[in-house]
């Protein structure tokens, strides 16, 4: 493969465009144009980009290495499945598919076609989540909020598949363990599909995740706390800022951090240790940009792509595991 990519959007509705625009600016990527079932959609989507506009999804298909796939979730299976076949790799907006099944068949199919298929779970590249890796030895308990002003995008799936599903992704690939147990209630408020959820997931390992999704709050929130053995982590995803509070011994130097604020000392198994305040230092970047960065690098230098397509079927299987409990829980 050449040292630049042929890459094409298909579906340039909100996210679309802002992937088109992106793609555009990325090195190394030939943009040829956007595909969109809804013809003024993509004719718009073309003029404000000045790209091209295919009239049919295999004509753009044809003159790609790679696809960003950014329509409607039930439309990614189909959509996915035509490029794969047809050998190209493609990226995928989370959630990978609408069901396990379908996610399922499109990662033994880019095996066979030798294709890499990378799942847009983009909270993944938010610096915030960077900037913790550090801290983020053994974590035990999870806290996550992510709450959303309702928009009719999106609701042609629950909440838990729309919003919850990045939450999802993030602590599985923290916990690092298979999911033991769920709990979990939801309702659908203004839409047809479950709009507000809450579940509680217990790991293997002994870890807990208590997660919160709703697309009818009046405040944005995105929010994940992390404790683990003498750290306790709050990330906000929403203004990339992370706070960390550590239990370190009196002479242990801090880590590389922006700001760092001794709050007092105490005993633990009769030594003497500090309470300390971190800041870290977070790093100025896009995710989404970040995202599509390494999906180009993933190809070009043949690397496994840091959200696979494994990975958004583990966070899809969890989901419909939230989703069946919320049903079980209402009848």
């Amino acid at each position: 493969m050449s040292n630049t990519l042929k890459l094409g959007v298909v579906g340039v509705g909100h996210l679309g465009k802002i992937h088109t625009k992106l793609w555009k600016d990325v090195n190394s990527i030939d943009f040829v144009g956007v595909y969109d079932d809804n013809p003024a959609t993509a004719s718009a989507a073309a003029n404000e980009h000045n790209t091209k506009n295919f009239d049919d999804l295999n004509s753009l298909i044809n003159e790609v290495d790679a696809l960003s796939i950014v329509t409607t979730t039930p439309a990614h299976h189909a959509v996915a499945r035509e490029a794969i076949l047809a050998g190209k790799h493609v990226l995928i907006e989370k959630p990978i598919t609408v069901t396990v099944e379908e996610a399922g068949e499109l990662i033994e199919l880019a095996k066979k076609m030798k294709v890499k298929i990378q799942v847009g779970h983009v909270e993944r590249f938010n610096p915030a989540l960077l900037a913790a890796e550090p801290y983020l030895e053994d974590p035990r308990f999870f806290e996550s909020h992510r709450m959303a002003q309702f928009k009719p995008r999106g609701t042609d799936v629950a909440v838990v598949l729309d919003l919850m599903v990045h939450d999802i992704d993030v602590i599985l690939s923290l916990a690092k363990s298979p999911v033991k147990s769920i709990d979990a209630s939801g309702v659908a408020v203004v839409s047809e599909q479950v709009d507000i959820a809450n579940a509680r997931i217990k790991f293997e390992n002994g870890a807990v995740a208590n997660v919160t999704a709703s697309r009818i709050s009046q405040t944005p929130m995105r929010k994940l706390r992390v404790f683990a053995k003498d750290v306790y982590l709050s990330l906000d995803f929403g203004s990339k800022s992370i706070d960390v509070f550590r239990l370190v011994d009196p002479n242990e130097k801090s880590k590389e951090a922006m700001l760092t604020m001794k709050l007092g000392e105490i005993e633990k198994g009769n030594v003497p240790r500090s309470i300390i305040y971190e800041k870290p230092t977070v790093k100025e970047l896009n995710p989404l940009k970040y995202e599509l960065e390494l999906f180009r690098d993933a190809i070009l230098f043949d690397r496994t792509p840091m959200v696979t397509g494994q990975d958004g079927l583990n966070a899809l299987k969890v989901a419909e595991m939230i989703l069946q409990a919320i049903e079980e829980g209402a009848s």
